[in-house]
């Protein structure tokens, strides 16, 4: 039976993870969740992570915290998503063991996976094949986190589990277009094309890679399954089950968002990864699915678009 009293740490809660977490945990009734903004605790800070585990109780981490970027954020900026990631996961998986703390939720990314690995990507594929470049920087941070991971729960016995999920979207998430992902930047691009009445849109690449997303409630709800689970341990990817060409997506955006005008491909911009798509398999054993259609969930995700647009209050962690 889950211990409803225990007390809760979530790393990153602003983020979008972060602040999915933060509101499952909510409604599951938990009452001892606990968070710190980064000016109350900057996590590449190391003393000041060891001051926080050592002084304050904490029996649970999802560590949440991240860098996070496109495309075109990976090439301009590669040092960032790899020295920020790297300090910001090595401070907190280190002193969260040093304090004792008993389990231990990192959130990867189904990026750490190489380019070419066969479809659906297996938890075993990892480290079997070159990553893709667009990406490089972040995929390796993210394995050096896993491979941490491991280490203790190898090395010390600690319950750290990773978690690898698909492309998400939701509340919180980032809409700036020079460093959103995929989906939050066709949201944004469709919203301002329709706005100025614009005859067409152009987006980069050739629109045929795969991709595969997932709303961050539904992580949410995989990531408690996985630390209320006591057999729970290891890599477990979680993904939608289902992907589409990025033309596909671009069309359900469009209808969704209202933008009637034409979609023009820059193939001279890079595609990434040709396709992406994860076998879940491992959680969905321990009874996860998810709850939320991609047409659904890009409609609520425009909604909160345009209530940030509007100056209005998200959900909050």
């Amino acid at each position: 039976m889950t211990n409803l009293d225990q007390r809760v740490f979530v790393a990153g809660h602003r983020g979008m993870v972060g602040a999915a977490l933060v509101r499952e945990l909510q409604r599951r009734g938990y009452r001892n969740v606990l968070t710190r903004s980064h000016t109350e605790l900057d996590l590449e800070n190391q003393n000041q992570v060891h001051r926080f585990f050592s002084t304050t109780p904490v029996d649970v981490v999802y560590l949440a915290a991240a860098k996070v970027g496109g495309i075109l954020a990976n090439q301009n900026h590669p040092v960032d998503f790899l020295y920020h990631n790297l300090m910001i996961q090595c401070n907190v998986i280190r002193a969260a063991y040093a304090a004792g703390v008993r389990k231990l939720l990192f959130l990867g990314s189904s990026c750490i996976y190489p380019r070419e690995a066969s479809q659906p990507i297996r938890e075993d594929a990892l480290l079997t094949g070159p990553l893709e470049a667009t990406n490089e920087p972040y995929a390796i941070a993210k394995i050096a986190g896993l491979k941490l991971c491991e280490a203790y729960q190898r090395e010390h016995g600690a319950r750290f589990i990773c978690a690898m999920p698909t492309n998400l979207y939701g509340p919180h998430d980032n809409y700036d277009l020079h460093s959103s992902h995929v989906l939050p930047a066709l949201i944004r691009k469709f919203h301002e094309g329709r706005e100025a009445s614009q005859d067409s849109v152009t987006l980069w690449g050739t629109g045929t890679p795969l991709r595969e997303f997932l709303y961050v409630d539904d992580l949410a709800q995989a990531c408690l399954m996985l630390m209320e689970s006591p057999s729970a341990e290891g890599i477990y990817n979680i993904g939608a089950g289902q992907d589409l060409s990025i033309a596909d997506l671009a069309r359900v955006v469009a209808q969704v968002v209202g933008f009637q005008g034409a979609v023009v491909y820059d193939t001279s911009k890079p595609d990434g990864t040709p396709r992406k798509l994860l076998d879940s398999s491992r959680v969905r054993a321990l009874g996860w699915k998810p709850e939320i259609s991609l047409h659904h969930g890009v409609t609520l995700a425009y909604g909160h678009f345009l209530r940030e647009q509007a100056g209005q209050p998200l959900p909050v962690a």
